[in-house]
């Protein structure tokens, strides 16, 4: 188990220096940079840029220097300084200030909508593997097609609707005018929370759906082996059989998805977060593509693929935890 650790987190370095080099290159290759966006947004308004303005904005931004040098001016400050680089879109703001400044409401919504999908799913989706064919299971699972067939930006646009026509909340956001940029007070944080359930509602809608027919087909896939045939002659209860086999081996596929959560956590639902005006990362990130900001889009894809990374290696030791059978696989590698 030590020398699989030791292997994963050298797997992890060199991974992350990849990525970090490919993400890097991918977003010079679009032609044109920061600068040249600022041109037409000039030329657009009838303004003209003098040659020398841009030869000095390229100096100043050092986007005139060759694309390995760009390279590791952004990594080498990142791993010695912890500096992330400079927003240019957001007059030349550091990138690590405004990546967290929405990081906590982004952590904050994915996690609750987290919650809420485990809390739902799992016990329907068991219930609908032990009733399988009957009145419950058929609603359940036509109920799961509906959410999954369902667009979240339409969901999204008819709840705002209808939010807004016979509740009175303000559409979009997640907080009411005259809230948006106060101080932290308990009104506000009341006002946070009568916005939230929208968001949650809408994004765990697909992925409750999705998980209650994973649920049911994991679950259905270990109720008749012979380990559970053979404890249920036993006489073991059926409740604590359920729980104790069946169950607990149909949860190793949702472990190994632990890597997929930890940037979904940072990222959030950037579709959603735009429809509804969401002060979270994914709007912030799209922006940044479109006005080729490297080092915050560069910073972005590092982040999001160091969690990647990490919620990969925590799949792996918990499972090892989790299924003795992969344990003993590790123990013997």
């Amino acid at each position: 188990m030590l020398s699989f650790l030791t292997r994963r987190l050298l797997l992890m370095a060199l991974t992350l220096w990849a990525v970090s080099l490919a993400s890097f290159f991918i977003i010079s290759l679009p032609p044109g940079d920061y600068v040249s966006t600022l041109q037409a947004e000039a030329e657009s308004r009838g303004e003209l840029m003098s040659d020398a303005e841009l030869v000095a904005l390229r100096q100043r931004y050092g986007l005139d220097q060759p694309f390995l040098a760009q390279y590791w001016k952004w990594i080498s400050n990142i791993l010695f300084h912890g500096d992330f680089g400079q927003a240019f879109a957001w007059n030349s703001r550091p990138v690590s200030d405004l990546i967290w400044d929405r990081v906590g409401l982004s952590f904050f919504l994915s996690l609750s909508t987290l919650l809420l999908v485990w809390a739902v799913a799992f016990p329907i989706g068991i219930y609908s593997a032990v009733r399988q064919y009957s009145a419950g299971d058929y609603l359940a699972t036509f109920l799961g097609f509906i959410g999954m067939a369902v667009p979240e930006f339409l969901l999204a646009l008819v709840l705002m609707w209808v939010g807004m026509r016979y509740f009175g909340q303000s559409p979009g956001g997640l907080f009411s005018p005259e809230y948006q940029d106060a101080a932290w007070n308990l009104g506000k944080l009341l006002d946070l929370m009568g916005h939230l359930w929208l968001p949650i509602l809408i994004i765990g809608m697909s992925g409750t759906a999705g998980l209650i027919r994973t649920t049911r087909a994991n679950l259905l896939d270990e109720l008749y082996k012979p380990y559970v045939v053979a404890a249920r002659a036993k006489g073991m209860p059926e409740w604590k059989l359920l729980l104790k086999y069946p169950v607990r081996m149909s949860l190793s596929p949702f472990f190994s998805t632990v890597g997929w959560l930890l940037p979904g956590l940072i990222s959030g639902e950037t579709i959603i977060s735009i429809v509804m005006s969401l002060p979270t990362t994914g709007p912030l990130l799209l922006s940044g593509v479109e006005n080729q900001d490297m080092y915050l889009v560069g910073s972005f894809v590092l982040i999001l693929s160091t969690l990647t990374v990490i919620g990969t290696l925590i799949s792996d030791l918990v499972l090892a935890w989790w299924d003795p059978r992969i344990r003993h696989r590790y123990e013997g590698g």
